[in-house]
């Protein structure tokens, strides 16, 4: 199991463009979930309507900016792959202090949803991370 993770991992950290695309859709997605989905079901999640909204527009700025490395930047990537993976690491700080924040309205279901995203955001800033000082 772990060298099927490092594999994956190697991969990744040898095609930054890869991760660059990744981000953009999953903060498209993001945007789109909060946006679209919490923030019309927001006395099932807890979180108040305006700060999905914020965060969905955040999550649309990193998807732009990542969209954007992807098709733009070639060398020096390193340094733009840094900025979004400190970016959503920043994120994911934000959202665990609204959770703190706001839970006394938050649901069960609004915790588990943000930190499944806290999950797969930190797993992705490790990587991103990783592969900004990653040296051939």
């Amino acid at each position: 199991m772990t060298t099927k993770r490092q594999s994956i991992l190697d991969r990744l950290t040898l095609n930054p463009k890869k991760l660059f695309l990744i981000d953009s859709i999953g903060a498209f997605l993001t945007a789109f979930i909060l946006f679209a989905i919490l923030s019309r079901y927001e006395e099932r999640f807890g979180m108040p309507r305006k700060v999905l909204y914020v965060l969905s527009v955040m999550a649309c700025i990193y998807a732009i900016y990542s969209i954007y490395c992807y098709y733009f930047i070639e060398h020096p990537w390193r340094p733009f792959l840094k900025i979004i993976g400190i970016a959503n690491l920043l994120y994911c700080m934000l959202t665990i202090g609204l959770l703190i924040a706001y839970h006394q309205s938050i649901t069960i279901l609004g915790f588990i949803y943000f930190l499944l995203e806290i999950s797969v955001i930190g797993c992705l800033v490790i990587i991103e991370l990783k592969a900004s000082n990653f040296k051939k």
